[in-house]
């Protein structure tokens, strides 16, 4: 349990670290609200935010993650859920050294899964004026880390250069005490739009001329210390360890988040390119052996990729031919969303059946949850699918699932089963 105020907001928040399933990833909950709204660290739901990184479904947020992300993934953890009572993490004393801290008390487990890492293979840089941030490819042991932090405006912070090895060095002690910094100039006008108001010097360091005001460096180079964990955690929104390299020059968060939406496309590159042009891992004859639909209520034509339980992408053609477009709509067909629904359903059923295999239980469908439409998809499409195995308990099972047309993600839920016995044939 960490407790403290946001540092924007100023609201008084509890947090807790709670284990989860293998492939859950990162997940926020706000347990405040009626319902509990869950949130996953992903690029999709990083809502644009000045100097910090914020995480949204809908109207419900979870501001400044970046520090918490930072100390998760330098713990070297894969799956989690923070809760929190409050739509802002607390700020504690601006570094992610009290998260790591909790993290480590409370033990860290090892589970039986393998690692999702991103191997970089090819450069990829953003840029906006004078900063600039590139992934390269390096060594696939560790993600190298070289940050090189500009202030020459402000004698007191300078120039600062480091390097930092990402599962190699001690992020503990090395970065996670790093502090959030500020320049005097910047507090003021942030005081001044009423941001902050509740914070005293010794809670923040806010850098004057001459070093810091009524505040003490913990280390000589905190700043560019910190910047290298708010970029560690803003890499976490990427949901996949990284193998490679990693130069920045003044990159900030907006900066960070462009790379980490470029790396998420490269991903998605990828996997359309192998779903189109690779050899099925199950065509049509063996998923009509596993699934129990026919024409016209089929709906994955092949299996491009399966790993293991935990993850299986398919495909789904879309024909002017399918019988729905008669009445979806006349003169202007568009997929009925159901049915984008029922694919990723389906989907995750054969995902499952590889759990389920020789247990004598089949899934059936029980509930959908945080479902969003977000383009229409017509004739002519190609539907990448794509499910994530969460959990599979001996009464249920259930999958986050999204799919894609042209690298977008055109439909996304999360799609939750009932393990029962299969009926005797």
């Amino acid at each position: 349990m960490v407790q403290g105020k946001g540092l924007f907001s100023g609201t008084s928040v509890r947090m807790k670290f709670v284990p989860a399933e293998p492939g859950s990833g990162i997940v926020f909950v706000r347990n405040d609200l009626p319902s509990p709204v869950q949130i996953p660290c992903d690029i999709s739901n990083v809502a644009k935010r000045m100097r910090r990184t914020s995480l949204v479904d809908g109207t419900v947020a979870v501001e400044t993650v970046e520090h918490v992300l930072a100390a998760i993934w330098g713990a070297d953890i894969d799956n989690i859920i923070v809760e929190l009572n409050a739509p802002e993490t607390p700020s504690t004393d601006g570094s992610a050294k009290p998260f790591v801290e909790a993290i480590t008390s409370a033990g860290i487990e090892t589970q039986d899964a393998d690692r999702n890492a991103y191997v970089i293979d090819e450069p990829i840089a953003v840029n906006e004026g004078e900063a600039m941030l590139a992934a390269l490819p390096g060594g696939e042991e560790c993600l190298d880390i070289l940050y090189d932090l500009d202030y020459a405006d402000l004698p007191s912070i300078g120039r600062q250069v480091m390097g930092f090895r990402l599962e190699k060095d001690d992020f503990a002690s090395q970065i996670a005490p790093a502090r959030t910094f500020l320049a005097e100039d910047e507090a003021r006008q942030f005081q001044a739009q009423g941001i902050g108001k509740h914070l005293k010097p010794k809670d923040i360091v806010v850098m004057g001329p001459s070093g810091p005001i009524e505040n003490e460096l913990r280390f000589d180079n905190e700043h560019v210390r910190h910047k290298i964990c708010d970029l560690v955690g803003d890499l976490a929104l990427l949901g996949r360890h990284i193998r490679g390299r990693i130069v920045a020059y003044k990159s900030g968060h907006e900066l960070n988040q462009a790379l980490v939406r470029k790396l998420a496309e490269s991903i998605a590159d990828r996997q359309q390119a192998k779903a189109m042009t690779g050899e099925p891992v199950m065509d049509i004859r063996n998923i009509m052996r596993l699934l129990p639909h026919r024409y016209p209520f089929l709906m994955v034509d092949r299996i491009v990729e399966i790993d293991g339980d935990r993850r299986a992408v398919g495909l789904k053609n879309v024909s002017i031919n399918e019988p729905y477009f008669q009445g979806h709509y006349p003169g202007q067909p568009i997929m009925p969303g159901v049915m984008i629904l029922e694919a990723l359903a389906q989907l995750s059923g054969i995902l499952l059946s590889r759990r389920l295999e020789h247990t004598g239980k089949i899934a059936v469908l029980l509930s959908m949850d945080r479902v969003k439409m977000r383009r229409p998809v017509r004739p002519g499409d190609q539907l990448i699918l794509e499910a994530e195995n969460l959990h599979v308990r001996t009464r249920t099972g259930h999958c986050r699932c999204r799919a894609l047309v042209d690298q977008e993600v055109v439909s996304e839920a999360e799609i939750k089963f009932m393990l029962v016995d299969a009926e005797p044939v």
